[in-house]
C-alpha cells in the first residue's frame, strides 16, 4: 500500500519489492531487510511494485508519461532516493517482468543513472535468485546506477525465511555483511 506523502520523499535509502503479487514473500523480506536498516540508519522506505496501479504499463508509460498520479508518486521517490536495496524474487530464470517495466516508465535519463543499488535474490530453488541478480545487474550498469560487488542470495525462502526472519546463519551474516557496506557505499 502506497502511503507516502510526497513531503516525506526525503528516504535515503528505497527498498524496492520488486513484484506485483499481493501478500508476497519479497514484501516480507523487504520488511525484514527495513528493520535493519532502521536500526543503523533511521528513515528509510519501501516502494512495493504490487501497488503500482494495475494498467500503468498503458496509463503512465511512453505517450502517457507523467498523466497517472499514482505512479508519478512512485516515481518521485526513486527520483528522490540516493540508494536502493532491490529484493528480488526469480521469475522463470529471471527477474519479475514488472520491475522491466516499471524500470522503463522512469524514462531517460532515468531515476537510477549516478545512484548505488545493493541486491537481494530470493528463490525457493536452491540458487537463492542467482540468475535474476545478473539479469537486473546487467540493466543497473547499462543505466548507469553503481551495483553493490555484495550480492546477497537467500536459496530455499520456504526453509530459510519464516515468521518475518532469517533461519539461517550464514545468511543472516551476509545481510548483516551487505547493510553495512551499503551504508558506507
Amino acid at each position: 500500500m502506497l502511503l507516502y506523502l510526497l513531503a516525506d520523499i526525503m528516504s535515503e535509502i528505497l527498498i524496492i519489492a520488486t513484484t506485483n503479487r499481493t501478500n508476497s514473500k519479497t514484501y516480507q523480506f523487504a520488511e525484514y531487510y527495513r528493520q535493519l536498516l532502521l536500526e543503523q540508519h533511521g528513515h528509510t522506505d519501501i516502494l512495493n511494485l504490487a501497488d503500482l496501479p494495475t494498467d500503468f504499463a498503458f496509463s503512465a508509460l511512453y505517450e502517457n508519461s507523467g498523466k497517472n498520479p499514482v505512479f508519478n508518486t512512485q516515481k518521485a521517490l526513486m527520483d528522490a532516493a540516493e540508494k536502493f536495496v532491490f529484493i528480488v524474487p526469480e521469475y522463470n530464470g529471471s527477474f519479475p517482468g514488472v520491475l522491466k517495466t516499471f524500470i522503463d516508465g522512469l524514462g531517460w535519463p532515468n531515476s537510477l543513472a549516478g545512484k548505488k543499488a545493493a541486491l537481494v535474490g530470493i528463490s525457493d530453488g536452491n540458487l537463492g535468485g542467482a540468475h535474476a541478480l545478473s539479469h537486473l545487474t546487467d540493466i543497473l550498469h547499462y543505466l548507469g546506477c553503481n551495483v553493490l560487488s555484495r550480492l546477497v542470495r537467500v536459496p530455499v525462502m520456504k526453509k530459510n525465511f519464516a515468521e518475518g526472519k532469517l533461519q539461517d546463519d550464514f545468511v543472516t551474516q551476509l545481510v548483516a555483511l551487505q547493510v553495512k557496506e551499503l551504508l558506507d557505499f
